[in-house]
């Protein structure tokens, strides 16, 4: 996709005019919503490929536009907020927000988020139909269970193997811990974060080993997310 729609979702004039000035510079489409409810009606009907969310909206709170959305669309989204508290995070990357960029935030870095939105939306779009996941020197064949690196099959626990997974299929997305520990273990106790640490301590051992890429990137108290390799 190389020009998609941005939907920009912030009650600040300022901040609202910085985003959709650097979009015109950089030749992306937009449009702009003041509201929670705004947002939600544009988009219903303006078909947007992105959203750039402001939680602290004067209607709604950011989560539940973020829940509306979902329920019939996967669109990325992109929160940017003030709100900096691990648990603000958290609670938007559950309800299923892709990212989140904390005000303020630098110009370079709002692109850089908004391509990583834009590899997601190549991947969700290649997705029916595939049954392997390539990323660089790794690839995941799902149909096969398995999975290799540089040509060479992988050792993988089960469990190991489950995270990988997870991770290729939402590849660029943000996955939390809880979203992780319950779709492994069916709970998010404390045991279960300190398992799920243990084992994607070993999973990037095995699948980052004699390699200078990284596959995938810590987001401390948060979660982890799979790096598409250029």
């Amino acid at each position: 996709m190389n020009n998609p729609k941005i939907l920009v979702v912030e009650d600040d004039s300022t901040v609202r005019n910085l985003i959709t000035t650097t979009l015109k510079s950089n030749n992306y489409a937009y449009i702009t919503a003041p509201t929670g409810e705004a947002a939600i009606a544009a988009a219903t009907t303006q078909q947007p490929d992105i959203v750039f969310l402001d939680l602290g909206l004067p209607d709604l709170d950011g989560v539940e536009v973020i829940k509306r959305i979902r329920s019939w669309s996967q669109m990325p989204i992109i929160v940017i907020s003030a709100r900096s508290e691990d648990g603000d995070k958290v609670a938007a990357l559950d309800a299923g927000a892709d990212d989140y960029l904390t005000k303020p935030f630098s110009v370079t870095e709002l692109l850089a988020r908004l391509r990583v939105a834009q590899r997601r939306i190549a991947t969700i779009e290649s997705k029916p139909g595939d049954s392997v996941f390539r990323n660089g020197k790794l690839t995941v064949d799902y149909a096969a269970g398995c999975a290799s690196l540089n040509g060479e099959e992988l050792k993988l626990t089960p469990t190991e193997y489950k995270l990988l997974c997870l991770l290729a299929k939402d590849a660029g997305k943000v996955l939390t811990h809880t979203y992780l520990t319950n779709k492994i273990w069916g709970s998010s106790w404390e045991s279960d974060m300190a398992s799920l640490r243990v084992h994607m301590a070993t999973l990037r051992k095995k699948i980052e080993k004699d390699s200078d890429t990284q596959y995938i990137q810590t987001h401390i108290g948060i979660g982890y997310r799979m790096l598409k390799s250029e």
